[in-house]
């Protein structure tokens, strides 16, 4: 079954123009590891949401949000509408906020997996993911509108693109990032990455 989220990840995960976009945004050199940190970041935050989403209080809370704040207009021109900074410009663009209420105080683990995964440094992974999830929950807000989700279809589509992405059990950088999603503290995972070795970045969060 289509998952319209999911595809609307993955669309824009392979946008070179969007990769570039990012990568001015957070001033890195290296457009390889910008995108294989925006995919860490999008993969994160997708399967945090999946498991708020999956309180009934966390759910309502979340599709509310998308109907004040997430229509999807952001992907009409991304950094156009971020370029004025993260903390102001509403619901829609406050990307410190929208971390802060998905992530919690897992947020400084996050950046730091990603980096240590990416070749990023934590403070431009930090940024990127301030950037990045106004972008993710304008997609969500895309799909919900789209699909004429309810709470319960909200659920289910998030649920269904965090298993698609469980699923990929050949990218050791995917398992680590589903790992840290599920577990119920940070933990610390840096001799994890480091048995990956540092010859798999190119491949980390490869497609399958």
């Amino acid at each position: 079954m289509k998952n319209d989220f999911l595809q609307m990840v993955q669309d824009k995960m392979s946008d070179p123009s969007f990769i570039e976009g990012l990568s001015d945004q957070i001033g890195a050199a290296d457009r390889e590891k910008t995108a294989a940190a925006a995919k860490g970041v999008a993969s994160v935050l997708t399967g945090a949401l999946a498991k708020n989403a999956t309180d009934k209080k966390g759910a309502s809370a979340l599709a509310s949000a998308l109907d004040r704040d997430h229509d999807g207009s952001i992907l009409n021109d991304v950094f156009g509408m971020l370029s004025g900074g993260q903390s102001g410009g509403g619901g829609m663009l406050n990307g410190a906020g929208i971390l802060s209420h998905v992530l919690g105080s897992r947020q400084s683990g996050a950046a730091n997996m990603i980096s240590n995964l990416s070749g990023l440094d934590q403070k431009q992974v930090s940024q990127l993911m301030m950037t990045m999830a106004p972008v993710v929950l304008g997609m969500l807000g895309k799909a919900k509108q789209q699909n004429n989700l309810d709470e319960s279809g909200l659920t289910g589509m998030l649920a269904g693109a965090f298993a698609q992405q469980k699923a990929q059990k050949d990218n050791p950088a995917m398992d680590m990032i589903n790992g840290f999603v599920d577990q119920d503290n940070d933990g610390d995972i840096t001799d994890d990455i480091a048995r990956l070795g540092k010859g798999l970045l190119g491949n980390l969060f490869g497609r399958k």
